[in-house]
């Protein structure tokens, strides 16, 4: 008898029928389970739908809360389609004998691309060199631009030392530029043997004329970035996001921007996503914002399907996931360990 994964029904109506809706879940979950679309608009019709379930699989659209993962009667996995996973109570699942997975090696290299082009959009202020086009002032933009330094030699910051950081150095480094990072979950021997320099994070904050983000969000570095930060770095340095939003107090970088406190920002993510039409961020000529596009091409979706159902099959056959995030949850659940211990990164989440 088959297995019940259950999925979010679409919020926009789909003619297609699931199977073909699914095709990317199904290569590696028809053998072994079905996929049941539940409805999501409440708890209480989700946890209706799904209290039979033996895994969910889901990335955005519904917080898999404490009241749903308790209600569960019998879900051995829950499986996110994304590399963070702050729309699950991961302490629930926990608590609970449930598995958690994510996809932390699919989309590394777009997100990179995609911070170095906040980056280097930010550096040769394409925003403002645009107005000036667009405002009949064509002979302002090399001046402009003659104040400030070339990027070669530059030191790049980046907050945690995870896939899309490494991804992220590889490019800086082919720019010329210096890189330093913070993160005390990841050995000094690895950063240094990839030519980054550890350092504090206070360090990180003084030193960078660039910093980029890339931690997870989580209660250590939800507002990590806040107005005691933003005061210790450079006038001349710029922020860069590609992880979460939530890492970042808004408030306080807006006023830190508004008062010269730092130079400029790069975001893909913001606290409140779709953005408010009123918010600062959006009339100020040294931010650039894109609407969390950053690890989207036409392979970022399949891949991560596929992924994401990979790890549901693997549990629901009895084998340890290859990308749990709660690991301290092996000793309530009955999975077979078959592969080694990642032994190069810290928490996962």
């Amino acid at each position: 008898m088959k297995k019940k994964v259950v999925v979010q029904l679409p919020r926009q109506a789909n003619p297609q029928e699931l199977r073909l809706r699914y095709a990317e879940e199904l290569e590696a979950l028809d053998s072994v389970a079905e996929i049941v679309e539940v409805d999501g608009g409440t708890e209480e019709s989700f946890i209706e739908g799904a209290r039979d379930a033996d895994a969910l699989l889901t990335s955005w659209g519904i917080n898999i809360t404490r009241k749903i993962i308790e209600s569960l009667d019998k879900c051995v996995v829950i499986g996110v389609g994304s590399v963070g996973v702050d729309m699950v109570d991961v302490d629930a699942a926990t608590e609970n004998g449930i598995v958690v997975t994510n996809t932390p090696d699919i989309f590394i290299e777009e997100v990179a691309d995609h911070a170095m082009a906040l980056l280097l959009g930010s550096y040769r202020q394409l925003k403002i060199q645009d107005n000036f086009i667009q405002g009949g002032k064509w002979y302002r933009g090399r001046p402009s631009l003659s104040e400030f330094p070339r990027l070669i030699g530059q030191t790049l910051g980046v907050l945690a030392y995870g896939n899309v950081a490494k991804a992220t150095v590889r490019r800086a480094k082919a720019f010329g530029m210096n890189v330093i990072a913070y993160d005390p979950y990841i050995s000094e021997i690895k950063m240094t043997s990839d030519g980054v320099e550890p350092v504090s994070f206070h360090e990180l904050l003084v030193r960078s004329d660039y910093l980029s983000l890339h931690c997870l969000l989580n209660a250590e570095t939800r507002h990590i970035m806040n107005a005691d930060a933003f005061k210790q770095m450079k006038e001349t340095a710029y922020l860069i996001n590609t992880c979460r939003g939530g890492v970042v107090d808004e408030k306080a970088l807006i006023k830190a921007l508004q008062n010269n406190e730092i130079a400029g920002a790069g975001l893909d993510v913001l606290e409140q996503e779709p953005i408010d039409m009123d918010n600062p961020l959006l009339s100020m000529d040294n931010v650039i914002l894109t609407p969390h596009v950053a690890s989207a091409t036409s392979r970022m979706r399949p891949a991560t399907r596929r992924r994401a159902a990979r790890e549901i099959a693997l549990a629901l056959r009895g084998k340890w996931p290859m990308s749990p995030v709660n690991p301290t949850v092996m000793p309530k659940v009955d999975l077979e360990r078959w592969q080694p211990y990642p032994m190069d990164r810290g928490p996962n989440r």
